[in-house]
């Protein structure tokens, strides 16, 4: 098996992208697992979720945890030849732990409505299927993971494609070295169940279609994390 330079991955992530193309795949078709694609294109593991990751940020494929990687767009399309431009490449790096925050608060509340209206019982589905998941993670890493993909969640719920390609440069944001550190400094026991109990709020709320409620469930949440982010960083 052979690495990559990460000026490289772009290519891989097309090769991806065209094995899946003739495959005859198409969106909401499961990609091959990372192993099998790994033994497939005779590369590592660790360069093929590189890749993957870039497909994501692309929105080119959606990886849902405990479910696996499945396609978004036409694999045929290829992917867009401004990936690397320098603000892509660059906003985890360039934005603050603060500007995450505001950009979620601005986001996040604002989509409740969209949510309360256009939510469909898959939808409420996935974000049960997504609590459970954070509920029963058993360390800070795996209560991450299902963290964001509860978020997703509850962003995708919006059918709002605008509102859930903006979504994206936060998640992106979020996965930055800064964010990721405070994050950890941040992290409790006490503080993963009071998000729990939090996120339960919400989607309780969303699921009652109780928009006031989920908006003000939602506020508190991100408040709440702000505050916690806040304290790590004077500590």
């Amino acid at each position: 098996m052979q690495t990559v330079a990460s000026d490289q991955l772009f290519h891989v992530a097309d090769d991806i992208l065209k094995s899946a193309a003739r495959s005859g795949l198409r969106p909401g078709n499961r990609l091959p697992t990372e192993r099998e694609l790994a033994t497939k294109l005779q590369l590592t593991r660790t360069t093929i979720r590189n890749a993957m990751a870039l497909l994501e940020e692309e929105g080119v494929v959606s990886r849902e945890v405990g479910r696996g990687t499945y396609l978004r767009s036409d694999p045929g399309h290829g992917l867009s030849t401004d990936v690397g431009s320098p603000l892509h490449a660059s906003i985890a790096v360039v934005v603050s732990p603060a500007d995450v925050m505001t950009a979620r608060q601005l986001i996040e509340p604002a989509a409740i409505a969209s949510i309360v209206e256009n939510a469909t019982v898959k939808d409420f589905e996935e974000i049960e299927r997504c609590l459970r998941g954070n509920e029963s993670a058993a360390d800070y890493d795996e209560f991450e993971r299902w963290d964001f993909a509860l978020h997703r969640s509850f962003i995708r719920a919006a059918h709002n494609p605008l509102m859930e390609s903006m979504y994206e440069l936060v998640e992106e944001a979020r996965q930055g070295e800064t964010w990721g550190n405070l994050k950890r400094r941040s992290d409790s026991t006490e503080r993963r169940e009071s998000y729990r109990l939090q996120h339960r709020a919400i989607a309780e709320a969303l699921r009652n279609r109780d928009g006031r409620g989920a908006r003000e469930a939602m506020q508190l949440h991100l408040s709440t994390v702000e505050t916690n982010l806040q304290k790590s960083q004077q500590s």
